[in-house]
């Protein structure tokens, strides 16, 4: 049977940049002949902000000078905004109760942030960071960048990645491949030379926790569990530390600063401060020059900690929840990463160490560790780095056919290979003894609008009732973007496999007509997918109508029952070819209801049949 070889068409002319895309900051990174390397701002600051204004005047800033303007313009500033990407407002009702963004009206479907005057999508703002980032590297390189790789959390789904592409291609950017964060922060650490291990990656930032469980084989990461909480990260620390000190400054002062933006923000810079030095030595002051007055306090660590285990603690909750979906112990992690500023702090690293009983990597900037790890997979795909795996993504879809034509995806596009996926399916005749399993490719609902990749048989299953036969479908694409299919009868055991790998591939241009394609067709193919399911729905219960004609409950009804289904059944078959899917359901209702009583004498036959000479 032949075979089908993913092309994913790697280009190799001019520099590819590496971007950390964080919540807090981001970062640009590239791999020059010494290894991978931060690209510093114009002011020399190797972090940018993930901060946008759009003032008053029209200009729009981004990095440390929109982040200034968090006191000064609050209402046409934006930060954080990851948090949104590739979501819809009913998705994220709970984070914008947290921030002060005006949501435009209208923006149902796409959110629709309001800065003054404007209204920007979450990709927009993003690509407004990205578009500095952009400016960052060709300053630093002297050359045009136009090409990047752009890390995303692992639990990011297909719409939020998506999402990120799309912010790229508004900065002037071709994203070759976004990477996740926790297999960026292992290939910063070397770790693919290892070939094989279980590596946990603890992602402690300053907005955002992450834990994520890697299993590398033969050189190639795979994403076993994820888990974490987006709203803990150094942030809590800092408003851990700012509450006591506005409360010493009340007590000092008489006076509530709490209400003053300008005064809160100074002190917030001061308490950071301190946090970061208590990292390294045993104790800090935080210090306040405000209209005159001085406010300074010492913590040593011994009290600083004390105040942030609770913190801590709740970091470590996840990880075990992490290392119970992946189906790991803490004896078979081989190797602990340490990502986020937050990790610097010594009672976390001490936390880690103790929960995974294995000395965490903390060799590199945590702040950093991420946009290294891009730089290197951006190295691979310039074609800078020799001898080293390329992480690829699918770039389509890849589903099978099921009843109606319909296309049920197991695997999505933008999938981080080797990936795999299993779905459970049923049959749709009575006795059925093959099944058909149709593999195509492709974004859109129907079969007959989508690539065929292959068809099999899987023969000599039980026959059984309609609906009652369970087939387990594996999909499974190996790292040289082999996709392997296999086909199972949970009851009997029984399976057929077919490795997929025809002789032509597709081009980036194909690819990209059948992502616009699907774009454009979009609320089409809905409404075609509405109607073929509402068919289906009419097929099933006009089949046990017929079945039930034969039975003694069928005749057990009154005349006057037996001519409300019989109407009931030819209403149905007349809106049956209808293109309202909301008529046929409708008239599929109406026949439910009509045959409540139908239903029940058949079940209260079935019973009686049952228990016949039984005694109770």
């Amino acid at each position: 049977m032949g075979t089908f070889q993913i092309d994913f068409g790697h280009q190799k002319n001019g520099p590819v940049v590496g971007i950390d895309l964080g919540t807090t900051n981001s970062l640009v990174s590239h791999l020059d002949l010494t290894g991978p390397k931060i690209i510093p701002g114009e002011d020399g600051d190797r972090l940018v902000p993930s901060v946008v204004t759009y003032s008053a005047d029209g200009t729009i800033y981004t990095g440390n000078p929109a982040r200034r303007r968090l006191i000064t313009e609050p209402e046409r500033t934006v930060y954080s905004v990851k948090r949104l990407m590739g979501l819809g407002v009913g998705d994220v009702v709970d984070e914008l109760k947290l921030f002060p963004f005006r949501i435009a009206p209208g923006s149902e479907s796409v959110i629709q942030l309001r800065l003054g005057e404007r209204t920007f999508t979450p990709p927009e703002i993003s690509a407004l960071v990205l578009r500095q980032l952009k400016k960052n590297a060709e300053a630093y390189l002297g050359e045009e960048v136009s090409q990047a790789v752009i890390t995303v959390p692992a639990y990011f789904n297909d719409a939020q990645r998506q999402a990120t592409k799309d912010a790229g291609r508004i900065a002037g950017l071709e994203v070759l491949r976004l990477v996740n964060e926790p297999t960026a922060a292992a290939l910063a650490y070397g770790l693919d030379k290892r070939q094989n291990g279980t590596i946990a990656v603890y992602d402690f930032g300053g907005g955002t926790f992450d834990i994520s469980i890697l299993k590398l084989h033969d050189g190639i990461f795979e994403v076993l569990a994820t888990n974490g909480d987006t709203h803990l990260g150094g942030d809590d620390i800092d408003n851990l530390l700012l509450r006591i000190a506005m409360q010493d400054i009340e007590s000092e002062w008489k006076e509530d600063i709490g209400g003053n933006q300008e005064a809160v923000q100074l002190l917030r810079r001061g308490v950071i401060a301190a946090k970061e030095r208590l990292s390294f030595v045993p104790a800090a002051i935080i210090d306040l020059e405000y209209r005159g007055k001085h406010y300074a306090r010492e913590i040593n660590r011994e009290l600083f900690e004390k105040l942030i285990a609770p913190v801590v603690d709740r970091t470590l909750g996840p990880c075990r929840s992490c290392l119970a979906d992946a189906g790991v112990t803490v004896e078979q992690i081989d190797e602990v990463v340490m990502v986020g500023g937050s990790t610097r702090i010594p009672m976390v690293r001490q936390a880690v160490e103790a929960l995974f009983r294995a000395k965490p990597h903390t060799e590199l900037n945590p702040d950093e560790v991420v946009a290294l790890g891009a730089a290197v997979q951006a190295g691979i795909l310039s074609g800078n780095v020799e001898d080293k795996l390329l992480l690829d993504v699918t770039p389509l879809s890849l589903g099978i056919e099921t009843m109606g034509g319909l296309v049920s995806t197991l695997i999505f596009r933008n999938s981080t290979i080797p990936a795999s996926a299993t779905e459970t399916f049923t049959t749709g005749v009575e006795g059925q003894r093959n099944v058909l399993i149709h593999v195509v490719q492709g974004e859109r609902e129907m079969v007959k609008d989508c690539r065929s990749l292959a068809r099999f048989d899987l023969k000599d299953i039980d026959p059984l009732p309609a609906g009652m036969a369970r087939i387990e479908v594996r999909f499974l694409i190996d790292a040289n973007g082999i996709l392997n299919v296999i086909a199972r009868d949970v009851r009997t055991g029984k399976e057929q496999s077919v490795d997929i790998k025809p002789s032509y591939g597709l081009t980036d241009e194909q690819v990209e007509a059948m992502i616009l394609d699907s774009y454009e067709k979009a609320e089409e193919d809905f409404q075609e997918r509405q109607v073929r399911e509402a068919r289906m729905g009419a097929d099933t219960i006009l089949a046990a109508v017929d079945k039930a004609r034969n039975s003694e409950a069928y005749y057990e009804l009154s005349g006057e029952e037996r001519a409300g289904i019989e109407s009931s059944v030819n209403e149905l078959l007349l809106v049956y070819h209808s293109d309202d899917h909301s008529l046929i359901r409708g008239k599929i209702d109406q026949l439910n209801d009509v045959t409540r009583d139908l239903a029940e004498n058949m079940m209260n036959t079935a019973v009686r049949g049952a228990l016949k000479g039984t005694k109770i």
